[in-house]
């Protein structure tokens, strides 16, 4: 099996859409339409509802994607192995929820380049479905998500706790007010969602749903609107006068949390890098 056959399918489940796949890997759309027929007629099923504009996995589409990811996971882990040179000893492959990239996670991987140089590091940006899947496959060694999944063998605590505030680019805006309009709705997992349904019941659709945090901020800053967002990301925004605090609006409090196989052979070095996350966000 050709590996770039499965990151073309991955890709179109990614994007919902032949061509934007096409474009992320740098190949003709009829590259990509071929890909995916060939794989189709080595698994003898068909993977994909192709309405106009509307790309969805079929049942047995949904049943092969954790497949095709296990594999190009472990072909990435492999590839890893082998490129590591003789005065690296150990690899470290840390998945992340994109926004807790950008909220935390780049600073404290800096900090374990600092503190442990012959480390080879791998970060990844993925959903919480993909990092469970890839940690009992043992193919990431620790992950962060916002969500709290309850896996055996897997070990989760907390990692770091932060406030989630609504923002506008208008000032003196309440909440009601700042969700009729330019509203951009970001996905901070299942917590927030329910948190967000109760303070807001009655609320519109948003006009954007994201589940970037720096996406959402970009967006907002140059086209106007508002969102809830973490403190730290706009500390810095809003002392600049460039964004708002919503007028009462209520402030979320939110989670993170890190989890790793218990069963890991690197369980010492992974408890080590986390005791770092944590002292240093408590600082």
């Amino acid at each position: 099996m050709d590996i770039n056959i499965l990151k073309t399918f991955i890709e179109v489940y990614r994007t919902r859409h032949f061509g934007k796949a096409a474009d992320n890997l740098f190949v003709t759309q009829s590259t990509v339409s071929a890909r995916v027929r060939q794989l189709e007629e080595a698994l003898g099923v068909q993977l994909f509802y192709r309405d106009r504009n509307n790309i969805q996995l079929t049942p047995p589409g949904q049943r092969f994607l954790k497949h095709a990811e296990s594999i190009l996971n472990t072909w990435n882990r492999a590839r890893f192995d082998i490129d590591l040179s003789e005065d690296t000893k150990t690899r470290l492959i840390i998945g992340g929820e994109p926004s807790l990239w950008d909220l935390y996670l780049g600073e404290w991987l800096l900090k374990i380049r600092k503190n442990l140089p012959h480390i080879a590091l791998a970060a990844e940006a993925v959903s919480t479905e993909s990092m469970v899947r890839q940690l009992v496959d043992r193919t990431i060694d620790l992950g962060f998500t916002c969500e709290f999944p309850q896996i055996r063998n897997i070990t989760i605590s907390e990692s770091f706790a932060f406030e989630l505030v609504m923002i506008s680019t208008k000032q003196g805006l309440g909440p009601d007010q700042a969700i009729q309009s330019g509203y951009v709705y970001v996905d901070w997992g299942t917590s927030f969602a329910n948190q967000h349904a109760k303070f807001f019941a009655e609320a519109p659709a948003p006009d954007i749903r994201t589940g970037l945090g720096h996406l959402a901020l970009g967006f907002i800053k140059k086209n106007g609107g508002s969102a809830y967002l973490p403190e730290p990301m706009i500390r810095d925004d809003l002392l600049k006068d460039q964004l708002y605090l919503v007028n009462d609006a209520p402030v979320i409090h939110h989670k993170s949390f890190v989890l790793f196989h218990e069963d890991s052979d690197r369980r010492d070095l992974i408890e080590e890098v986390i005791s770092w996350n944590t002292r240093n966000e408590s600082k």
